[in-house]
Parts: C-alpha cells; structure tokens; sequence
C-alpha cells in the first residue's frame, strides 16, 4: 500500500508538469499529497490498533460478538403488528 501511494505522489507532479503546470505547482501539489497521504496512513494505523485491542478485550472478557445490526427474525416490525414497513405505508398508517 505504501508503494502505491509514493507511486502517486511522485506522478501527479509528473503528469502536472507535463501538462504545463509551473514547477512550483506541482511541487506544492506534491506535498500536498505527500501530508494527506501520511495523515490517512497515521490515522489507519491508528484504527487498527484500536480494533485490535477491543478485539482483545472481548476475547478476554468472554463477551461474544454479536453479527448483523438488524433484527432477529422472529421479532415484530417497529409497528409491532407483523406488518412490513412496506405494508403499513402502503395503507396509509405511517406507525
């Protein structure tokens, strides 16, 4: 991942000079994408670490994962009367 991103650092700037941008320009540009770049870079270390870490800690405390954000299957919609959204929108109820 790194060398892609020193690969695109390093052909903006080409490509701008290329196509008549000052010197200067690119060279701005290329900082620019240089600080960006190594910004993003910290800040996903950054998450990683800390999905790591909680990961850690729920194996440690026996807490199990839970997978999905909807509901369980054998729940009732938000209306609580079997109905699908679709269902009570289509009659006019808006719950």
């Amino acid at each position: 991942m790194v060398r892609w991103a020193v690969f695109c650092c390093a052909l903006v700037p080409v490509v701008l000079v290329a196509y008549g941008t000052s010197v200067g320009g690119a060279a701005g540009t290329a900082l620019g994408l240089v600080s960006v770049t190594a910004a993003c870079r910290i800040l996903l270390r950054r998450a990683e670490r800390g999905l790591r870490e909680e990961s850690g800690l729920r194996e440690e405390s026996g807490v199990r994962e839970e997978r999905g954000r909807g509901r369980r299957h054998d729940e009732a919609p938000s209306g609580g009367d079997g109905r699908s959204w679709g269902a009570s929108r289509r009659s006019g109820r808006t719950s």
